[in-house]
C-alpha cells in the first residue's frame, strides 16, 4: 500500500499506531523521536493494568463465583482491559525502534484487538451504568432485565458490536511501505476517510456512551434525592453523599481519561498542529492517559467495594483464602414493596446501604 498523505496528527488511527505527522516536515506515518522514559511509562501502565485487572478476574471467578449480574459486567470489563493492555508492549516497541518489527499479520491483529477492546471497555461501563439505573430507579420492574442470563447476553452483544465497530481497523491496518510503521492506510480520498473514521469513533465510541452514562447517573441521583426526602433528612444526606461520590468517580474519571484523546483528534481535523516538542508530548500524553483508564478501573470498580477489598487481602496476604470470602459478593439488594432496594441482613456496613452499593458498581 502507498504511504498515507499528510493528514491530521492522529489521522483516524487508533491508539496502536502513529497515523500521520504533526506537520508537513516529516514523511506521513513516520514516528517522531521518542524519549526512553515514554517507552518505560507505557510498559509501566501495561504492567499495572495487567496486574490489577488480572486480580479482578481471579477474585470474581474464585470468590464471587459469577453469581451476580454486576460481577458478570465487572468480569467482562476486566477481560477487555487485560486485552487492551496487551497492545501496549507492541506500541512501546514500535516507538523504541522507530518501526514495526512484527509483520503485517500482527499489525492487523494487534490494531484490531486494540480497537475491539477499547470499544468493549467503554460499552461495558455504559451497560454497568444502565444496570445501576435499573437497580436503583426501577428495582421491581427492572428485575427481569437484571438476571445473569440477560447480563451474559448483553455482554456478548457488547463484544459483537465492538467487533463490528473495529472492522475498518482490520481492513486498513498494515505496515507502511518505505516507513515500516504499523498504521492505517486509507484509500482515496484519504482526508475524507480519515475524517469520517474520527467522527464516527468519537460519537459511537465516546460521546454517545458518555451521554448515556451521565443520563443514567443523573436520573439515579434524582431518585436517591426523592427517596431521601421520604425517609428523613439524615438518610437523605447520606444517600446524596454516596450518590455524588459515585457520579464523580465514574463519570469524571471516564471522561477525564478519554476526552483529551478525542478532543485532540477532532481539533486536529481543522488545524494541523505544528511539529513541535509540545505537540508531540501532547500526543503521547493523551494516548497513555486513555490506556491509563484501564489501570483505574480495578480501583474504581473493585477497591471501592468492601467485599472486593477483603477478597484482595485474602489473595495477596493469605493465598489460601477462607470460606468467608467465596461468596462475598454474591448477594445483591432486594427491593421491598416501597420500590427502594433493601440490603440483605448478611451484608451490613457502609458498602450496602440499600440505595447504592459500591461493591456492585
Amino acid at each position: 500500500m502507498e504511504p498515507q498523505l499528510p493528514a491530521p496528527m492522529l489521522g483516524g488511527s487508533w491508539n496502536m499506531s502513529w497515523a500521520a505527522p504533526l506537520g508537513n516536515s516529516t514523511p506521513a506515518g513516520a514516528l517522531p523521536p521518542v524519549a526512553p522514559g515514554v517507552v518505560l511509562l507505557y510498559l509501566l501502565v501495561c504492567a499495572l493494568g495487567l496486574g490489577g485487572n488480572t486480580l479482578v478476574i481471579y477474585v470474581v471467578l474464585r470468590h464471587a463465583k459469577m453469581k451476580t449480574v454486576t460481577n458478570i459486567y465487572i468480569l467482562n470489563l476486566a477481560v477487555a482491559d487485560v486485552l487492551f493492555m496487551l497492545g501496549l508492549p507492541f506500541l512501546a516497541t514500535q516507538y523504541a525502534v522507530s518501526y514495526w518489527p512484527f509483520g503485517s499479520f500482527l499489525c492487523r491483529l494487534v490494531t484490531t484487538l486494540d480497537g475491539i477492546n477499547q470499544f468493549t471497555s467503554i460499552f461495558c461501563l455504559t451497560v454497568m451504568s444502565v444496570d445501576r439505573y435499573l437497580a436503583v430507579v426501577h428495582p421491581v420492574r427492572g428485575a427481569r432485565w437484571r438476571r445473569p442470563q440477560v447480563a451474559r447476553t448483553a455482554s456478548a452483544a457488547v463484544w459483537a458490536f465492538s467487533l463490528l465497530m473495529s472492522l475498518p481497523l482490520a481492513v486498513f491496518a498494515d505496515v507502511q511501505e518505505g516507513l515500516g510503521t504499523c498504521n492505517l492506510a486509507w484509500p482515496e480520498p484519504v482526508g475524507l476517510w480519515s475524517t469520517v473514521f474520527i467522527v464516527y469513533t468519537a460519537v459511537l465510541g465516546f460521546f454517545g456512551p458518555l451521554l448515556v452514562i451521565c443520563l443514567c447517573y443523573l436520573l439515579l441521583l434524582v431518585r436517591v434525592k426523592a427517596s431521601g426526602v421520604r425517609v428523613g433528612a439524615r438518610r437523605r444526606r447520606r444517600s446524596e453523599r454516596k450518590a455524588t461520590r459515585m457520579v464523580v468517580v465514574v463519570v469524571l474519571v471516564f471522561a477525564g481519561c478519554w476526552l483529551p484523546f478525542f478532543v485532540v483528534n477532532i481539533v486536529n481535523l481543522a488545524v494541523v498542529l505544528p511539529e513541535e516538542p509540545v505537540s508531540t508530548g501532547a500526543y503521547f500524553f493523551v494516548v497513555i492517559l486513555s490506556y491509563a483508564n484501564s489501570c483505574a478501573n480495578p480501583v474504581l470498580y473493585a477497591f471501592l467495594s468492601d467485599n472486593f477489598r477483603q477478597s484482595f487481602r485474602k489473595v495477596l496476604c493469605r493465598p489460601g483464602g477462607g470460606p468467608g470470602t467465596d461468596d462475598a459478593d454474591t448477594v445483591e439488594a432486594r427491593p421491598d414493596r416501597s420500590g427502594v432496594p433493601r440490603s440483605p441482613p448478611s451484608a451490613p456496613g457502609p458498602g450496602a446501604n440499600g440505595l447504592l452499593q459500591t461493591s456492585t458498581l
